[in-house]
């Protein structure tokens, strides 16, 4: 067996003891996800409230970003007021929507009442027939010109300049998004060296031979896998996010609704959850955990996803180390602040559009300024009519997202200094991998836990890269 930190390229030989002691550091913490959850539960709303909340908190936003690029003097009108044979360059700001034949519909859901043939399965609705529309309070219209359909998804806001042209669209020569906050200069709280884990998809559910990778992990962790050389190591974790998917990473395969499908599939469930209780109950005696919902864990399925509840967790649920946090998740630690998803808005983005990259995806969002921009068109969301917690109102230091095929990471720089640590967090149950954040330098270093065929395993060493 050999535990790999694959960063630092030097091998180290890691005997096996009983039990080593860490005395971890501490930092400070805040839990900042308030804004994500739910004081009063009424369902009875539009979601049309959400997208006139969304333009008129993010329209001061983008006003600034409009002044430091095109300047005061370029005209801002709103869509009521241009006109056809008006060509002077203005800017207009809204909500874009995209229109899209191959986008699911409760209507082709049906059709076989319709006599039509059903639509294929697809798991992505993007083809060249899209068209983009710009929406504010009144009006609407058609985008042509420099702003590609594919590189964008409905719901984003943003700011064109150009002029509506003779057929009733608008010609966009340039544009603009709300992009990151000014950073504001906080303190660093931490100590030197410290770090943060992320690490998503630990998938209770799947196989049991998969568990023995987050259990090697969980052993490292509190102490029971030590090299002399790595204890510094070990005590510089202040805290593990587990980024969702911890009780399933895939939805329960489609069997015929027979009542010992049902009753086999609820057992696989409380299985899961209680095979998770027992690991976090190993892991938090050590450290402090802060566990996010994930899309297939129990928990509600609309964003923002509430904590898990800790009646689940009835063994881990006695230490005050176990941190039941929502997703979106905001958080300061050690004067750093987290902000990020269970991967959700990823995935959706993914797949109304021609981006493919994760990392590039999170970027976007970023330069967007909004966590979940296709909520609630196609990822379904709660019914805000009074705000929209998803807007990013403040620069984040690590901007992460969970649950993604591979380890990627970048530092954002922004047009006014800011920088931004981005962080995509690989399923744990596929990549045997987590993340380490430096509190300090925001350096990350990806550590991956990695088991050789069960006739080469040797439990009496380990190896660190």
């Amino acid at each position: 067996m050999t535990l790999t930190q694959e960063a630092s390229g030097s091998d180290l030989t890691m005997s096996t003891t009983p039990f080593v002691r860490v005395n971890r550091e501490t930092c400070s913490y805040e839990n900042l996800s308030q804004r994500f959850l739910h004081q009063t539960k009424d369902f009875g709303k539009q979601f049309a409230h959400i997208y006139a909340v969304r333009l008129e908190k993010m329209r001061g936003l983008i006003m600034g970003r409009v002044h430091q690029k095109w300047g005061k003097n370029t005209p801002v009108k709103t869509l009521a007021e241009l006109q056809d044979d008006d060509r002077i360059k203005c800017v207009v700001i809204g909500t874009l929507f995209k229109h899209q034949e191959l986008k699911p519909s409760i209507l082709k859901e049906i059709s076989e009442e319709h006599q039509l043939l059903p639509q294929p399965s697809r798991t992505h609705f993007g083809s060249e027939g899209d068209k983009l529309i710009l929406e504010d309070e009144l009006q609407r219209i058609t985008l042509v010109g420099a702003l590609s359909v594919h590189s964008v998804v409905t719901g984003v806001v943003c700011a064109v300049l150009g002029h509506e042209d003779c057929n009733g669209k608008f010609m966009v020569e340039d544009f603009v998004w709300a992009s990151v906050p000014e950073v504001i200069h906080r303190p660093i709280k931490a100590p030197s060296g410290s770090f943060v884990l992320l690490m998503s998809g630990i998938d209770m559910a799947s196989s049991v031979r998969s568990r023995f990778p987050f259990q090697l992990f969980v052993n490292w962790l509190g102490g029971y896998l030590v090299d002399p050389q790595l204890i510094n190591k070990q005590k510089k974790a202040v805290r593990v996010i587990i980024a969702g998917n911890s009780a399933r990473g895939t939805a329960p395969h489609k069997l015929p609704s027979l009542s010992s499908v049902r009753k086999q599939e609820t057992t696989e469930g409380l299985d899961a959850v209680k095979m998770l209780d027992t690991f976090l109950e190993q892991l938090t005696r050590c450290i402090d955990v802060d566990l996010m919902p994930g899309e297939f864990d129990p928990s509600n399925h609309m964003l923002p996803q509430l904590p898990m509840h800790y009646c689940m967790f009835p063994k881990t649920a006695r230490y005050k180390t176990l941190h039941g946090v929502s997703n979106p998740y905001h958080c300061e630690v050690g004067g750093r602040r987290f902000l990020g998803t269970s991967g959700q808005p990823l995935d959706d983005i993914a797949r109304y559009s021609k981006l493919e990259d994760p990392l590039e995806i999170l970027e976007q969002t970023l330069e967007w300024g909004h966590l979940s921009p296709t909520s609630p068109d196609t990822l379904s969301c709660y019914p805000y009519y009074k705000e929209d917690p998803f807007i990013i109102t403040e620069c984040p230091d690590v901007y992460f997202a969970g649950n993604q095929p591979r380890f990627q990471t970048k530092l954002y720089e922004g047009p006014k200094g800011q920088r931004v640590r981005l962080v995509c967090i690989p399923s744990f149950i596929k990549t045997h991998s987590c993340v380490m954040v430096d509190l300090t330098t925001l350096d990350v270093t990806p550590f991956r836990v990695r088991v050789p065929q069960p006739a080469t395993i040797d439990t009496s060493s380990m190896e660190v890269d």
